[in-house]
């Protein structure tokens, strides 16, 4: 018979067990991974730049309902494109956009041509980069083919500097600009860079490389393979596509010139390239100044060459802080650039670059970088009130986006560049913009130390403060995420869904009627 289990023995075991847990260390209570990463934050003082009735439900059920009737009465512009006009926002990712947005007045904010009515998604990496260059993403979006990082103008059986390959005309692809010339438009290039930098001459250059704007980094490059070959400056002015462009506008009058006719010229074949423009044809205008640009009598002139600056535009905070500036905005070189083109009367093709939101994105100034995108939605605003809907296409994308972030917790309405409201395990604020990698890393981390420097007491709130970079670079570096497509005009409705960006100038193409591929003139399904 089993024994018997007494009181005296569960009472025992009841000590040994309290002894044992006595013994143990106990685990502390687990931290709430929902309180670390969405933290009760301090309320402001004010409720900041929101708008009236956003407290309730009904104003937004109102706006989804009134964004919902212009959905459904939008009607499908099926028409001919007469004109085409293609923006582009070098560097403007999707962060960029979010972060204007509160530049020009708040998070509720839209630039011009987020007011168009279909969007898409393009696809930037090239055939050799998942991150791509503006010279490769010219190739794609201007030419319709993807090719390597470097190159503008050739497929990718060119590599970079590659100049035996770059010989072979075979290798060779065109841009819509030609496309539309070929069928009796115009066309014409305005941007904020050089006008031989990587972008607009994707418009009507072929180079093994984007470094050869001029004959001297040519020759470095290809040597003796050099002879027969034109620098992209030489092809602006003689080559096929080039020398029948109607406008260009922009910088880097240093590549035109020879020393000896300009002291910061950078040829050295003894050449005035502006002088010899001037002389190809009767009708043809060199401009060089704001003033001059906008006394440009469009009816009056055949072709024109703008050239503000020796290397890139200055930048537009630049421009407004010299009272002796000589430059003009993008808006305005892109309304006379419409003046002038629209006197054809077959149509054209406009290629607009804001240049300069990349190049200050690479210097981790994100202050200019959000001003350019400003400027590049004034433009696009203006390029819309001069041309009708029914007859012109425009489209605004990016080439590519930047290492570049919005992010923490800050209220509505406060300041972009100022500080998060919370501050990080090391008891020190940061901000909500940064980047990935970039030249500012030094100024933000004191490697002696091994901390972080105090942000807010490094920020100087001028145009040009950097902004922190979290890996060392002499130069922050692209991003590789899809960037945005905006389209207004005849056959928009092209332009919705995730595309590769190869894709832009075909459905451009086929809006116009131009070029060898599909287009609306024909039957779309042969």
């Amino acid at each position: 018979m089993a024994p018997t289990l007494t009181l005296k023995f569960f009472v025992g075991l009841g000590l040994v067990c309290l002894a044992l847990s006595a013994a143990v260390p106990q685990m502390a209570a687990p931290m709430d991974d929902e309180e670390s990463m969405h933290p009760h934050l301090p309320r402001s003082g004010t409720r900041g730049r929101t708008i009236s009735g956003e407290a309730t439900q009904a104003y937004w059920h109102e706006a989804s309902k009134q964004l919902l009737r212009e959905k459904l009465s939008q009607v499908r512009n099926t028409n001919r494109a007469k004109n085409i006009i293609l923006f582009l926002g070098d560097g403007m990712g999707l962060a960029t956009l979010a972060a204007a947005r509160s530049y020009i007045g708040g998070e509720e904010q839209k630039l011009s041509f987020e007011e168009f009515p279909f969007t898409g998604l393009s696809k930037t990496y090239s055939v050799d980069k998942i991150t791509p260059d503006s010279a490769c993403t010219s190739t794609a979006y201007l030419c319709g083919v993807k090719a390597n990082y470097g190159t503008i103008g050739v497929n990718a059986h060119v590599l970079r500097g590659d100049c035996q390959a770059m010989a072979n005309a075979s290798n060779h692809v065109f841009s819509l600009g030609k496309w539309a010339m070929d069928s009796g438009m115009a066309a014409g290039l305005v941007t904020t860079t050089r006008v031989t930098h990587a972008s607009p001459s994707g418009v009507y250059a072929h180079t093994a490389d984007r470094e050869w704007e001029n004959n001297a980094l040519l020759e470095e490059g290809c040597g003796e393979q050099a002879d027969g070959l034109q620098d992209i400056a030489m092809q602006l002015i003689y080559g096929e596509v080039g020398s029948k462009l109607k406008v260009m506008l922009g910088g880097g009058k240093r590549n035109f010139y020879d020393p000896e006719f300009y002291d910061k010229g950078r040829r050295t074949d003894g050449r005035n390239l502006v002088e010899e423009f001037e002389a190809l044809q009767e009708g043809n205008t060199f401009v060089k100044t704001q003033k001059k640009l906008l006394k440009v009598n469009a009816t009056e002139t055949g072709r024109l060459l703008g050239l503000f600056s020796s290397g890139h535009m200055h930048y537009h905070v630049e421009q407004l802080a010299d009272p002796e500036n000589n430059e003009p905005t993008l808006e305005e070189m892109t309304e006379k650039a419409i003046e002038v083109l629209s006197t054809e009367e077959r149509g054209y093709f406009l290629f607009v670059e804001g240049g300069k939101i990349d190049i200050s994105h690479h210097d981790t100034m994100a202050r200019i970088a959000l001003d350019e995108t400003a400027e590049l939605s004034k433009a696009v605003r203006r390029a819309r009130e001069l041309t009708n809907p029914e007859d012109t296409l425009i489209v605004v994308t990016s080439d590519h986006s930047h290492a570049f972030s919005v992010a923490g917790y800050q209220p509505r309405g406060s300041d972009i560049f100022g500080a998060a409201k919370s501050k990080g395990q090391d008891k020190k604020p940061y901000l909500p913009l940064s980047y990935a990698n970039g030249k500012s890393f030094d100024l933000y981390y004191n490697t002696l130390t091994n901390e972080r420097e105090d942000p807010v007491a490094l920020a100087t709130g001028d145009f040009d403060q950097l902004f922190p970079a979290m890996v060392p670079l002499e130069s922050e570096t692209h991003g590789g995420e899809d960037v945005g497509v905006f389209a207004s005009g005849p056959w928009a409705h092209l332009f919705t869904g995730v595309y590769e960006q190869n894709t832009i100038p075909h459905m451009m193409a086929f809006a116009a009627c131009v070029g060898d591929g599909l287009t609306a003139c024909q039957n779309a399904s042969d």
